[in-house]
């Protein structure tokens, strides 16, 4: 088939990647691959450090993913980083909340390990320390893995030759008439450089305030992560890095002397159920988009349905864009897919 992707964030890149693995011709486009969310993303592979009440769709999809991403970063050339991720409480109402976490996580299969607070030295007082198994990558990394697999297929203007299928996976942005269908949540970050960095992701809450720490194996740290429902053009704010620092700082103290690299804002795309949007929107057109926090964790899993579905497999329920649409019926859609 001949395929054209809008859109080159990681899963846009991704998609366009699978399908030339599959033997597709395949054109990507977009004028600044790689700058939008992808650009500001942690990259935690966490589908436990993210799972809440109500959201087991998006859990499962994240174990599922997750098995997938040893095999994808040796295909891409990427590392990733096994140090394991640590889940902080930093006093007695934070050390209930994740006490109610760890019991989500019971339910769910996807056990923690309570261990003590110095398995990370640098910390702070905390209240409440577990551990979970899960892995992390660079983001940037993989886009610049995934542009150079694509090379000269990535393009800034969409050719004129008509294709047989249009992939739109321009994340919070989707063009009209799909652009009701998800909005933007803004995500700020800070990278810095202190003196000495975490050996474990950490996720912490510190007076309530939600935060992460990720090491880079440079010697970065990214301090993250706001979430802001908005209007307006995602832009660092003073009143976000205050509350990214403050926590930060108290929660890792050599943040106090570490040097600013980068202030980051972006807009992570989110749809009215906080699951992605995988499947035809109409004929010839498909959506791929709306993964809101795990966009980097779902990438390849994204790609591998999308393809499949392109293909002829059977679109999923409850990741269908039609879901949305006050026309679709999934029973009647279903039926036609036997």
């Amino acid at each position: 088939m001949r395929v054209h992707v809008l859109g080159g964030g990681i899963v846009g890149l991704a998609c366009a990647d699978e399908l030339v693995a599959r033997g597709h011709d395949v054109t990507a486009v977009d004028r600044r691959p790689g700058s939008g969310a992808s650009y500001v993303a942690a990259g935690m592979l966490s589908p436990g450090g993210e799972a809440w009440f109500g959201e087991e769709v998006a859990f499962r999809l994240g174990v599922e993913a997750t098995a997938l991403w040893p095999a994808y970063a040796a295909r891409l050339g990427v590392g990733l980083d096994a140090r394991g991720t640590l889940l902080v409480a930093r006093d007695a109402a934070d050390a209930a909340a994740l006490r109610r976490h760890l019991d989500l996580l019971d339910r769910l299969g996807h056990r923690a390990e309570e261990v003590a607070a110095d398995v990370e030295p640098g910390l702070g007082r905390t209240s409440l320390v577990a551990r979970l198994d899960e892995r992390c990558v660079d983001p940037r990394a993989v886009v610049a893995a995934l542009l150079g697999r694509l090379g000269g297929r990535v393009v800034a203007n969409r050719p004129t030759e008509p294709p047989d299928a249009v992939v739109a996976a321009t994340g919070a942005r989707l063009p009209a008439p799909y652009d009701h269908l998800v909005r933007g949540v803004r995500g700020e970050l800070v990278v810095l450089a202190p003196s000495r960095v975490p050996g474990h992701v950490v996720r912490a809450r510190v007076a309530g305030e939600e935060v992460y720490l990720v090491p880079r194996r440079d010697g970065r740290l990214v301090v993250g992560a706001t979430s802001e429902e908005h209007d307006r053009p995602p832009v660092v704010t003073a009143g976000g890095l205050l509350r990214l620092l403050r926590a930060g700082r108290t929660l890792w103290p050599a943040v106090e002397t570490a040097a600013v690299v980068e202030t980051l804002a972006a807009d992570r795309p989110a749809t009215p159920d906080h699951l992605p949007l995988l499947g035809p929107a109409a004929p010839g057109v498909w959506l791929a988009a709306g993964a809101f926090r795990h966009g980097v964790l779902l990438a390849p899993l994204l790609a591998r349905m999308l393809a499949d579905q392109l293909e002829g497999a059977a679109t999923v329920r409850a990741l269908d864009p039609r879901r949305f649409m006050p026309d679709h019926d999934p029973d009647q859609e279903e039926e036609r897919c036997r």
